[in-house]
């Protein structure tokens, strides 16, 4: 498994859970996936990753998106 992968697979379902949470529970929840949406952004025009340094720093291999 590489960062690449577990970001986008971390975001999903963050994304999926904050989504549910705001459905059932309150929309105060949606913040977290706003925050998400706004940290991908973000990493697809400078290329950095909070989360992949963490993930690196952990000895997870880089692919192709953050080597």
């Amino acid at each position: 498994m590489t960062i690449d992968r577990l970001i986008f697979r971390l975001a999903g379902i963050l994304i999926l859970l904050t989504v549910f949470l705001a459905v059932i529970h309150s929309l105060h929840w949606l913040w977290i996936t706003g925050f998400i949406g706004a940290n991908l952004l973000q990493a697809s025009f400078t290329g950095f990753c909070p989360l992949a340094k963490i993930f690196k720093a952990l000895g997870v291999k880089p692919g192709p998106a953050f080597e």
